[in-house]
């Protein structure tokens, strides 16, 4: 058996029936018009711009690597100016790149969720100075590697479509980026005022910012640290908005990972971190179920902890199935919090699994314990942890008839100029 707690008793769903009411006149009711179908959005590449574009990528995705180093060495070379944007380390950054570049390509016959990604990166760009007149210059340089790496694949025609699309998404991260600078600033200063270590290099780091933060639970924040410069970190907190304005981060020491070895075993109550702006749409808002799935592995526990506050926060109008899991049981953390939570609430039960150790009631995989007590296609359902205990979970969710519309996860790569 595995750990499962949730509060028997209470009040019945239905009251006992009292004496009816006199029944209400009838009422005549308004006609409706009848819905109107929204215009479907066109992609503003044609099929065919689409298809070169992707077999250009095709092309230059064996080279990437090198293309990559080549498209950094001439942006600061050409245009040296842009060079303090970026941290002194390129080895993640050029990854970042090229997957972010794979990620809009995907999605160019996507054009709404298009214009959301790019909306995203623009907003996060902020926090580097990235202006509008920043643009063109990215925009040659990319240009220039895809050229210089396509070999005899590029032609004018080609050109010509890359560069109509790169226009589309430096317009759309632009404007973006100039209408958010109208509503609030691109970062935020923020004091540790509490640290609490955890064990197995994690630690749970509460942070108050000085101006207002806004965010909705489970998204997530980017954090630099004043040992690091421009070198960013995407941690969601691990609570709902507060009153106070406070927000916990649930940081793991990473190995090789120098932000989060610094924020785990050299940061201190009173250092003060910088905030980007808020992202992501892992939020409860999402739901279109009143049956809630949240699977949480490792220290993917802390949106997951966020939304169950914010379904509390909301009177409980949610009934929520909560799995959470890790590799060993002295990576469990969090259990007594949230087993606490669940004592609280009668509308939370939760379901440990550790998936490398052997302890009796809780053995398995997160996926595997999560295709057991399902099938879950009735609920929305909210994931979180690592990629691929993310991925095996959607597998298992979808071949269970869950509709991919109704899975919520955090996107697996951060913007393009973020490092680890």
């Amino acid at each position: 058996m595995r750990f499962r707690i949730k509060r028997s008793g209470g009040t019945p769903p239905f009251p006992h029936p009292q004496t009816p009411a006199p029944a209400p006149a009838p009422t005549r009711r308004p006609v409706e018009p009848e819905p109107v179908e929204p215009e479907p959005v066109e992609p503003p590449l044609s099929p065919h711009e689409i298809a070169l574009i992707r077999a250009s990528v095709a092309v230059v995705e064996p080279l990437a690597a090198d293309m990559t180093v080549y498209f950094y060495a001439i942006l600061f070379a050409r245009y040296p100016e842009v060079r303090p944007m970026f941290p002194p380390g390129l080895d993640a950054q050029r990854g970042r790149l090229l997957r972010s570049l794979l990620h809009i390509v995907d999605l160019v016959d996507d054009p709404e969720n298009l214009v959301r990604f790019c909306g995203h990166l623009g907003r996060d760009h902020r926090k580097f100075g990235a202006l509008r007149a920043h643009f063109p210059a990215v925009g040659e340089c990319l240009l220039a590697s895809l050229a210089r790496y396509a070999g005899p694949a590029w032609t004018g025609e080609l050109s010509a479509t890359w560069a109509k699309a790169y226009g589309l998404v430096a317009d759309a991260m632009a404007d973006a980026a100039e209408q958010d600078a109208e509503l609030r600033p691109a970062v935020w200063p923020a004091t540790i005022v509490r640290l609490v270590p955890r064990g197995n290099g994690i630690a749970e780091i509460t942070v108050r910012p000085h101006m207002p933060y806004e965010y909705a639970a489970g998204q997530f924040v980017s954090v630099e640290t004043p040992w690091y410069p421009k070198q960013w970190r995407y941690y969601s907190p691990a609570n709902a908005p507060r009153e106070d304005g406070s927000l916990t981060f649930h940081v793991r020491a990473v190995p090789g990972g120098s932000v989060s070895g610094a924020l785990v075993h050299h940061s201190a109550v009173g250092d003060v971190l910088r905030l980007g702006a808020p992202m992501g749409d892992m939020v409860l808002d999402a739901a279109v179920s009143r049956d809630l799935v949240c699977v949480a592995g490792g220290t993917g526990l802390a949106p997951i902890r966020a939304i169950v506050e914010e379904v509390a926060r909301r009177d409980g109008r949610h009934q929520v199935e909560l799995f959470f899991g890790a590799r060993t049981g002295a990576e469990l953390y969090g259990v007594d919090d949230m087993l606490r939570l669940a004592q609280r609430h009668h509308w939370l039960t939760i379901r440990g699994a550790v998936s490398h150790e052997y302890i009796p009631g809780i053995r398995g995989s997160l996926p595997q314990v999560l295709a057991e007590y399902g099938p879950w296609y009735q609920h929305d359902v909210f994931l979180s942890g690592p990629a691929p205990m993310v991925i095996s979970a959607m597998d298992t969710l979808t071949l269970g008839g869950t509709s991919p519309d109704r899975i919520h996860h955090d996107p697996f790569d951060t913007p393009v100029l973020s490092t680890p």
